[in-house]
Order: structure tokens, then sequence, then C-alpha cells
């Protein structure tokens, strides 16, 4: 390996080279620079849309991945280093040793990256890997955009026109800050028939929203999409929540009259004070997980869906969160997924499903892939509904933040 200042002269390097490149040319441009200080066999690899396999980035074919290996999360190294989010190595061979590296923004993970390093080297490749990641993700996410190969090549399966609007109106499925952890997730991903979520960070508020439209067809898509977007713009410009719930049923209405209607939570956390004002339009009612034993449902009157135009009255609704509070919300496909006999997931086996596996040292992002997996095969392997959950934890002070 070479000694830091090269490592660091590398990275800048790639990164001007990179300014003019296209997602294609990635592959061969990450390799060659990190060849320059002894990092060999490069090669990026991205998850798929439901997390469930890492495919090679190769710059190749019209989906950037021809002849690239595909492997599956649950059952590789590199997929533990993608579930863990950490860094793994494989005994040496042949005289050098394979790394495998996590790719994230943030929290939200992208994927990974494979090097192999002399087994012989003095120098610990550890940190000069973490950097190149990081630059990988930058790299990606400035690449990702604008091109069609990436689509294609973390998708499995044809995608329909209402998942294809979501998918680009959504935020991603992960975040974090100095007082909040997040992850959100939703089923099925090429199939989407009327579910939305929705967060966004203003000064010391966290803003959240799950929307679920009626009907499963493309119109509950698009009656979902535009929600959000009404949402989005009434807040943005300083609305309250029972106003901005007022400007997604103007909208509705003034397209459907009322024939399309949504169900859904709106929420303002306090990050400083981890106080959660919220309001209800006909929607499950969200969930608090306490000291990871105790569940509670927060109450407040229902007022009508979005789109009825039944004018009913809005109550805007309080509840103090303590630090280490894991608030849920969640649409109706997450606990009525029924299996061969007919039997739902339920809510108890859903909030047991989160404590089991969020107490066992699995990241939340991590704990939620596995959720949604255990629905969709509980339900066959294929859902009727969709099925969205978002989870956020909320910590009092500003010693946890996140950072893989």
């Amino acid at each position: 390996m070479s000694t830091p200042r090269d490592s660091g002269r590398m990275l800048r390097e790639l990164m001007q080279a990179a300014h003019l490149a296209t997602l294609d040319d990635l592959p061969d441009l990450i390799a060659s620079h990190a060849a320059r200080v002894g990092l060999r066999d490069v090669a990026v690899f991205a998850v798929d849309l439901q997390e469930k396999a890492l495919r090679q980035l190769t710059g190749r074919g019209d989906d950037a991945g021809d002849g690239g290996e595909r492997l599956n999360i649950d059952t590789t190294v590199p997929g533990r280093a993608y579930r863990r989010v950490e860094m793994v190595a494989e005994a040496a061979h042949e005289g050098c040793r394979r790394w495998w590296v996590p790719v994230t923004d943030g929290v939200a993970r992208i994927g990974v990256l494979r090097a192999d390093t002399a087994d012989g080297d003095q120098e610990d490749p550890r940190q000069a890997l973490r950097d190149l990641a990081s630059l990988v993700a930058l790299l990606l996410l400035s690449k990702r955009s604008f091109s069609d190969s990436f689509a294609r090549l973390v998708r499995t399966e044809p995608m329909d026109v209402a998942a294809e609007l979501q998918w680009n109106l959504m935020p991603p499925s992960a975040y974090a800050g100095r007082e909040v952890t997040l992850g959100a997730m939703i089923e099925p991903a090429y199939e989407v028939g009327g579910d939305a979520f929705d967060y966004a960070v203003s000064g010391s508020t966290l803003h959240l929203s799950v929307f679920d439209a009626m009907g499963h067809d493309t119109t509950a898509g698009v009656t979902a999409t535009l929600a959000v977007a009404a949402s989005r713009n009434a807040r943005r410009q300083g609305a309250s929540l029972v106003e901005t719930s007022q400007a997604v049923e103007d909208l509705l209405t003034s397209h459907f009259g009322t024939s399309r209607y949504v169900t859904g939570i709106l929420a303002d956390l306090d990050l400083g004070r981890g106080t959660l004002t919220w309001i209800n339009r006909g929607h499950h009612l969200p969930l608090v997980i306490r000291d990871n034993r105790w569940t509670i449902e927060l109450s407040c009157p229902p007022a009508a869906p979005m789109g009825t135009g039944l004018d009913l009255p809005v109550t805007v609704c309080h509840h103090q969160l303590q630090p280490g509070d894991r608030l849920l919300l969640y649409t109706d496909g997450i606990v009525e997924a029924r299996d061969a006999e007919g039997r739902e997931f339920g809510r108890d086996r859903f909030v047991d499903f989160i404590v089991r596996h969020h107490s066992g040292h699995q990241t939340l992002h991590e704990t939620l892939r596995r959720l949604m997996h255990a629905v969709v095969e509980h339900h066959g392997g294929h859902l009727d509904d969709d099925s969205t959950v978002l989870l956020a934890e909320w910590r009092a002070t500003h010693q946890d933040r996140l950072t893989p």
C-alpha cells in the first residue's frame, strides 16, 4: 500500500476526473485510480430495490452490468458487509487479501466496494478503503439521477407506471441526523398501488407523513403521488399540518371530485424536545415502542380521509417522546398480509418483529429490510396490497450520531 498522502492525491484526482464521466465510465475510472495506491481488482456493487442482491456495476450493456456478478445479500460475505454496515476481510489467498466495504450515503446503503490488497503490505489499508468507498458513494449519487443504466441495474423485474412515479418522488429510504435515525420501506417495489411516505428536515423539525390511497391501480398511485406533492408544496409555504392536509383535500377533489381519496398521518417532530405533533386523516394510528418492551398506540380523533369532501373537523394531537423511543407509521398492507390459511401477519407480530430484530444489534434499516421480506414471505412471496412502514428513532442528545 502507498502512504496516506498518496491515497489523498488519488482521491482528489479521481474526483476531478469523474466530473465529466457518465455512470458507465465509473467502474474503469475507479479501478484505474485505485490501482495507483495498491488496491487491485476493485469493483462496485449496487443493491437492488428490494435489497435482496448486490449487482456489479461493470459499465457495459443497457444496465451497465453485463458480465458482472450478482451476490445474495443474505448468504454471502459481501452481503454480510452490507447487512452489518461494516468492513469485512476474507482470508488471504494467492498473496492477496480481499476486502468488502459498505458504500453508504450517511446511513443510506447504496452497495459495497470490493478491493484486493497484497497480504504482505505494511500499511493498514482500511482507512484508504473507507475513504474510497465514501467517494464512490458520492460519485454514484451524482450520476444515477440521470442514468437509465443505473435504474435498470437495480431492478430485477419490470416496473409499472405508478411505481415509476413514486420511486422518483419519495425521499431516500434512510436518514440519520444528530437527534434521529429514520428508515422506510415499501412493497411491492415494482407495482405500487397507492402507498407513499415522505419526510424532510427543516431546522429543528422533522416532517413525517404516510399516505394510503383508495384502490390498487395506476390511478391509486397517481392519487398518492398528488398527495405527497400537495403536502410538500403546502409545507414549504409554511402551512400548518391542518392546512397541509386541506391542501391535499383541495387538490384531490379538484381532480377527482370525491371518487378518489387518501388516508394519512401527517406529523412534525421537534428534534430538540421530542414533542410529536400530528393529525389523523382516517389512517392506522401510530405506534411508539418504548424501552424495547412497551408498545403505545397513540390516539387522536380521526378526521375524514383527504379527498372525500366531508369537511369534518381535524384535531391536532401531541405526544411527548422519551429518548430512545421508536415511532412507527405504517399502512394496512403490513398487518393485513395473509398466509395460505388466511392468517394475518397482524399488529402484534409486526411490533414483535421490530423489537426482536432491532434489539439483536441490527441497524434500524436492516431491521426494516428483514421485516419487509418476512411480510412478503408470509403472503406467499407476493403482496396483493401495498405495505409501507416508516420507523423513526429519537435520541435526546447529540452524542449518538450514526456513522458507518
